[in-house]
């Protein structure tokens, strides 16, 4: 998990259960009580620890949203690479449509049953502060590293190639899949599977202008 809006980074096993308890609890009331009414002190007590364990590693609540948000960006790429990586028929040497149909699958799954995954996802349910703060540019940035790696793309020696297209395909396909899917969950509380479909469908279309 990302530690840069962690006070302290722990160190100790004990320390680092601590933490994981803090965000288990955390999106636990997020799921009950929405962003507005979380509060450190709730967590604080869902989690059975001392206030002060709280404020040890956040600021605020937004902090402490921001961390669960960074842990489900690095659960939902480990679950990723665990399907990819997982015993079955040999996958087609640069099948990039199995990744992509991976990458929608497991974000299904996550946005279905993650505790407090449906209000936070991978950034927070309120504005950015910045633009590192944009929470699809993460996502997209991890993506283009799993499947420039899994195809075995690389640069130039000057840069701006194929892979920098790429790069640029990747995070137009991470905004377009993120509102269709949103809208998937407003027609459906389980996602649309006919939505869900026809943007499988559409980001292959475009993908394959640039990898194919």
């Amino acid at each position: 998990m990302s530690t840069s809006n962690l006070r302290r980074v722990p160190v100790q096993r004990r320390s680092a259960e601590r933490l994981g308890r803090i965000l288990d609890a955390c999106a636990e009331l997020l799921d009950e009580t929405g962003y507005e009414d979380l509060s450190t002190r709730a967590v604080a007590e869902r989690a059975g620890v001392p206030i002060g364990s709280v404020y040890r590693f956040f600021d605020n609540k937004r902090a402490m949203a921001e961390a669960l948000a960074r842990r489900n960006l690095d659960e939902y790429v480990a679950r990723i690479e665990a399907r990819l990586a997982a015993p079955g028929p040999d996958p087609v040497p640069g099948d990039w449509r199995q990744v992509m149909d991976v990458v929608i699958d497991e974000y299904l799954a996550m946005k279905r049953g993650a505790p407090g995954f449906g209000l936070v996802e991978f950034g927070m349910p309120v504005p950015a502060t910045a633009p590192s703060d944009q929470p699809n540019h993460l996502v997209a940035d991890r993506l283009y590293d799993l499947l420039a790696g899994r195809l075995d793309l690389t640069d130039g020696p000057s840069g701006g190639g194929p892979t920098e297209r790429l790069r640029t395909a990747v995070l137009l396909a991470v905004e377009t899949a993120d509102t269709l899917l949103k809208l998937a969950f407003r027609v459906d509380p389980a996602g649309d599977p006919v939505i869900v479909a026809e943007t499988k469908e559409m980001l292959r279309g475009y993908l394959a202008g640039v990898l194919d």
